[in-house]
């Protein structure tokens, strides 16, 4: 599309995101939550909604939602009603779901996004309610009857509800980034989209630049990864704006996004509140979020992503790309905190360490940090060798780090000394192995003395053979030139 008509309007998003809670038990019976088992094995009557059974709120569930409540700056709803949200649909088999409809356990937060160009955008959280999931339907190749699974039914879920302030795919990418770094940090949720732990919808319109009415909400599902939500947000953009260009509507409806074309197709057209007949949920008591369990809930708040990226900037003076990498997965954050609270000083050397050697043999095995066979004391042992001269970088990386990720049990201390690799600093012998070097290259001795000053790398070079990469490069440096200026 012309990028002069696309200018002509402003897209208007939000975001819906579902994040299933990593609890062991569903959100209203002790049936566990267990992804990949046997197909409807994870079912009691409580699940299925017989008639005399009676749901129970799973505790841990409500704690799960309020973390994350914390971590958005949201206000905590002290008194939450639960709700029958009403829907008939196969692999729904009670006719209804219970969620929360006027007491949304959360509500009025905002996360903050930072955009390419380094600037941070708060985006709005208009609420995050807890309630159930529904369970699955899959239709095989071939096939044209529909397959049910139910043992996703009940499991806890939690859906954060934006406010419409995200205008262009680009910041939904980051927002949704966002959002699964927080749940996991949190440990409530691992993230996975392909496996649909964490699934999301968009709502999206366009309206004219200057207009203070937004347009009509076109409500986008399927969305199986990230970038598929950019894709589909893209394409949607474009479809709305076309249709307007034309003269035509934009229609209130759901839309399925398909990957394989890059569009979207109609599905429905979109409900209306009255259409799910919310009320109050006859079989649960009210949870009241007394002040002491707020308080302790609010005590097991971990160190969150923009809690480190400020420490990391701020305190440690790492780059905004530094801090981005590092703060990207928990694991290899705290691990990173960690290493530079045994490295006071060495901040950068840690993050090049991390960035560098550790996350090339993580990608190499395919491992994550949990795997990393070495310590943060591991790491903080071999950068102090380099800080104290008595190991160079290069052999570090390629000797030491390696022969470490093999013998873990081994300090980084005895690694370098039974491979032979500390340092050679007396001076003494360093002047007589470079003698050596110079005597074995007068002319180049001569060109040097005759301004081609550029030949000291290549008598470095001959001088590092000789001692095996064990000179210190410094003091070695120095030497050299000390004895290629006498005349």
């Amino acid at each position: 599309m012309d990028e002069n008509i696309k200018s002509k309007y402003q897209p208007v998003i939000g975001l819906e995101v579902h994040a299933q809670l990593l609890t062991r038990s569903k959100m209203y019976s002790a049936d566990e939550n267990e992804y990949g088992a046997l197909p409807n094995s994870n079912l009691s009557v409580i699940t299925l909604g017989h008639p005399g059974t009676l749901p129970r709120i799973n505790r841990t569930a409500v704690e799960y939602a309020i973390k994350m409540g914390l971590a958005t700056n949201c206000q905590i709803t002290r008194d939450n009603l639960f709700a029958r949200k009403n829907y008939f649909y196969p692999d729904l088999p009670k006719g209804y779901q219970i969620t929360q409809d006027k007491t949304p356990l959360c509500t009025k937060g905002h996360v903050e996004i930072r955009l390419a160009d380094g600037t941070v955008k708060p985006i709005g959280i208009t609420r995050i309610h807890m309630e159930e999931d529904a369970g699955k339907s899959m239709h095989l190749a071939g096939e044209t009857e529909t397959l049910v699974d139910l043992n996703r039914a009940g499991v806890p879920l939690i859906e954060i509800v934006s406010e419409p302030d995200i205008r262009n795919a680009d910041e939904a990418y980051a927002y949704l980034t966002e959002i699964k770094k927080l749940v996991q940090y949190l440990d409530i949720c691992d993230g996975n989209m392909e496996e649909g732990s964490l699934r999301c919808d968009a709502n999206i319109s366009v309206m004219l630049r200057g207009a203070e009415k937004f347009g009509t909400k076109v409500e986008v599902k399927n969305m199986n990864s990230f970038r598929n939500v950019q894709r589909a947000i893209e394409h949607e953009i474009e479809r709305q704006i076309a249709l307007l260009e034309a003269g035509e509507e934009v229609i209130s409806q759901t839309r399925g996004f398909d990957a394989a074309t890059g569009t979207t197709q109609a599905q429905r057209t979109k409900e209306t509140m009255n259409d799910y007949r919310y009320f109050p949920e006859p079989d649960l008591p009210p949870v009241i979020v007394d002040d002491a369990w707020l308080h302790r809930v609010q005590a097991e708040l971990p160190a969150l992503p923009q809690q480190l990226y400020a420490r990391f900037t701020g305190e440690l003076g790492l780059s905004d790309y530094d801090a981005s990498v590092l703060t990207a997965e928990k694991d290899i954050a705290l691990f990173f905190d960690e290493l530079t609270r045994l490295t006071p000083g060495s901040a950068k050397a840690a993050a090049n360490w991390m960035q560098g050697p550790v996350k090339s043999f993580l990608n190499e095995r395919a491992y994550t940090m949990s795997e990393f066979p070495l310590t943060a004391q591991h790491l903080a042992d071999i950068i102090g060798l380099i800080d104290a001269g008595k190991v160079n970088h290069s052999v570090a990386s390629k000797q030491l780090f390696p022969h470490l990720l093999d013998n873990p049990s081994q300090s980084a201390s005895e690694a370098a000394e039974q491979l032979g690799l500390l340092q050679q600093a007396d001076s003494g012998e360093l002047e007589g192995l470079i003698q050596q070097v110079l005597d074995a290259n007068p002319a180049k001795v001569a060109e040097y003395r005759a301004g081609k000053k550029s030949l000291t790398g290549m008598f470095m070079g001959e001088l590092m053979k000789l001692t095996k990469g064990k000179a210190d490069p410094k003091l070695a440096n120095q030497l050299l030139r000390d004895k290629l200026e006498q005349a």
